[in-house]
């Protein structure tokens, strides 16, 4: 049937001239890129807004999400080895799972990349804001934040956003270059916050430990409480090491390289977490920070550092743009291949001088930055999530599925204990999936039915495989 037509893993790797990203990267610039993405805005700025949701038992919320994301981490590490293309789950789907859940992925994707650029230009600009405060140059409140904070729009995330467009038009391995420095900075910066607060952690600030319990319950406002419910949101904390799989077509030597960056910048970036999260909550009450876009940089100025908390958001500053230059990165190159099969106009897939998807790149700056100008971050993060625990299942049903129908396909990096690693990625996903805000469900749901229309009345008709061409 057409609905369950599939591109051939074989062919996968095969591109026609002028549609071709050039091999630039090696695994340094790899584990860079995913602990540049994993390690921002979840750590920085969703700590507080997951403590709000469940108490000191956020701890506890970071294991579950890590533990679902490590599960997740390998069966991507499976795939991208034995499909070395860009496009990330999307084009594992198209080969194993066929068009029409490709298109589901990827549109699903195109939501997740989106908004968590978003998400962390509106945490970037937290950050900025600190600073700039601390050195006596605060922003004027209408451009300090958007409609919903009594502001008229948030400028600095609207302009960090089109700085680190403008880094990725320059060029790839440029950008990868950079965004290693940045992360340098990033890791410093964090093991200062761990070396001032976790001298003053008091055992005292984790009672009552569960406030709200395990399981989400929902509270006297309506939202979802407890260390599911927190789990749910800050497992935007951890993903990020898919968008190392979109670079697999830019990756010099993807057999050795791409599993070295998924599974080594997952395991360092799980001892971070660890670690900041229990210095913050250990050091300060939770209720004295949950409502502070840049918690870090409070809790240090509540322990009388000031100089700490001015590292702390000054390295903010620096070192978030790498998680927007990585997810920026990974959302121009789902556009450029869902583009490249044709499930999108064929012209965006067109690359520039420079060996970059120019055009998408740009329009992407736009839908985002206009985004992350009025949006909330804890609305934004939670939908974010969505599209993100969708391409996660459909990435462990893809390594189950190949298991089954091709056992003996070559395989450079093979997932340990697959039959219980696909399963638990893909129930564990779906119960944080359960455990999202409803209201993100609905619009996830809402935009999963608005891209199917899309598929139907245009993608399905006009992809390569539906004329003949395996893409």
């Amino acid at each position: 049937m057409s609905w369950l037509r599939r591109k051939s893993i074989d062919l996968v790797t095969a591109h026609e001239e002028g549609r071709r990203l050039l091999p630039t990267l090696s695994w340094p610039h790899l584990v860079a890129l995913g602990i540049g993405a994993i390690v921002g805005t979840g750590i920085y700025t969703l700590i507080g807004v997951g403590a709000g949701l469940a108490g000191p038992a956020v701890l506890v919320s970071f294991v579950v999400a890590g533990v679902v994301c490590a599960c997740a981490a390998l069966a991507y590490a499976e795939m991208a080895t034995m499909m070395p293309a860009a496009g990330s789950a999307y084009t594992y789907s198209y080969a194993v799972l066929g068009e029409t859940l490709a298109w589901i992925v990827g549109w699903s994707l195109i939501l997740e990349y989106t908004l968590v650029v978003s998400a962390v230009a509106v945490g970037w600009s937290g950050s900025a804001q600190e600073f700039l405060a601390g050195i006596g140059l605060p922003l004027p409140a209408a451009l300090a934040a958007g409609p919903h904070a009594g502001g008229i729009v948030n400028l600095p995330a609207v302009l960090i956003t089109f700085v680190v467009a403008g880094l990725l038009i320059v060029g790839t391995k440029e950008s990868a270059t950079l965004n290693a420095v940045l992360v340098a900075v990033k890791v410093v910066a964090l093991t200062v916050f761990v070396a001032i607060a976790l001298p003053h952690f008091d055992a005292g600030n984790l009672h009552p430990f569960m406030p709200h319990g395990f399981f989400e319950s929902i509270g006297a406002d309506g939202r979802k409480y407890g260390v599911m419910a927190a789990a749910a949101i800050i497992f935007f904390a951890f993903y990020g090491f898919d968008a190392i799989s979109t670079a697999a077509e830019e990756t010099r030597n993807p057999a050795r390289d791409l599993s070295i960056g998924i599974v080594g910048s997952m395991l360092a970036c799980t001892l971070i977490y660890v670690l900041v999260a229990l210095a913050a909550v250990g050091a300060l009450s939770y209720a004295v920070f949950t409502q502070s876009a840049a918690p870090l940089a409070l809790i240090m100025r509540e322990l009388g550092q000031g100089t700490a908390a001015g590292i702390v958001s000054g390295a903010a500053v620096v070192a978030l743009p790498t998680v927007l230059l990585a997810f920026f990165y990974g959302q121009s190159r789902i556009f450029f291949v869902m583009s490249r099969d044709g499930l999108l106009p064929r012209s965006l897939s067109k690359v520039g001088r420079r060996g970059t998807p120019v055009a998408i790149t740009v329009f992407t700056a736009v839908l985002t930055g206009a985004l992350a100008g009025v949006a909330r971050l804890d609305e934004i993060a939670a939908l974010a999530n969505a599209g993100t625990l969708i391409a996660f299942v459909a990435v462990a049903a893809c390594l189950l599925v190949l298991r089954k129908r091709e056992p003996q396909r070559p395989r450079v990096f093979r997932t340990p204990l697959a039959w219980l690693v696909g399963p638990v990625a893909i129930l564990g996903c779906a119960y944080l999936f359960w455990s999202l805000p409803t209201k993100t469900q609905l619009w996830c749901l809402l935009w999963n039915a608005f891209g199917l229309v899309v598929y139907l009345a245009y993608s399905r008709r006009r992809s390569l495989l539906a004329k003949g061409v395996d893409a």
